[in-house]
């Protein structure tokens, strides 16, 4: 209980500093309708966010509705999102995806967690993103490698799998905050916080870090 109410005052400071280092925090990833935001989680599987934002303006234009991916080759789509990597993997399931919003939700894009998984392609990751994105509903919170990586630095979980880590993030924040905690994260992890060299001395949390001198220490020889 010590440790739990420790990590809930925690998250409160960081969500707020980084909040304010981090004004804008959306998702990454371009898109116009709910449901090229699907499409593009899809392809952000295993691939950067960059990537795929390099890829889904031409993929927009060359398949512009829902019906268009429905109706979509199987070959031609795989050539289209080719540099995304997993690409046959990825085609099957955007036109399967599709398919089954037509067939089943009447082209609308579900509003819940468990629906959203039920589609094609799309994992809590997906889903609550899809969710927090276009809804503003918190279900979960999503977990990428960044969110991973920072919420072990940051104490916030001693955990490795995704599924364990939104857990514990979900018992330490307000449901509110689900959504965006896990957008400053990324954002943070992508900025500072980063795999090879996070660079500590210019992170606005690392009072908040108990990771900090480590990381300092380690990579910068204070």
């Amino acid at each position: 209980m010590k440790r739990i109410l420790l990590n809930k005052r925690r998250a409160r400071a960081l969500t707020s500093r980084l909040r304010k280092h981090y004004p804008d925090h959306k998702t990454a990833l371009n898109y116009a309708t709910p449901h090229q935001l699907v499409v593009s989680t899809i392809l952000s599987a295993q691939c950067t966010d960059a990537r795929v934002n390099l890829v889904t303006p031409t993929l927009f234009v060359k398949y512009p509705t829902l019906h268009s991916f429905a109706d979509a080759s199987q070959e031609e789509l795989e050539q289209a999102i080719r540099s995304t990597g997993f690409y046959r993997n990825k085609a099957r399931s955007i036109i399967a995806n599709a398919q089954t919003l037509l067939e089943r939700h009447n082209g609308e894009i579900p509003r819940t967690l468990q629906e959203l998984t039920a589609l094609p392609g799309v994992g809590r990751k997906t889903a609550n993103c899809v969710l927090g994105a276009v809804y503003g509903i918190n279900e979960g919170v999503v977990v990428d490698t960044h969110v991973i990586r920072l919420s072990q630095r940051l104490g916030l979980s001693k955990h490795s799998s995704p599924e364990k880590i939104e857990l514990d993030l979900m018992e330490i924040l307000p449901q509110k905050d689900w959504y965006d905690f896990s957008n400053l994260l990324i954002l943070h992890g992508r900025a500072v916080c980063n795999a090879r060299k996070p660079d500590c001395p210019r992170c606005p949390v690392k009072k908040q870090c108990p990771s900090a001198e480590k990381m300092l220490r380690r990579y910068w020889k204070r």
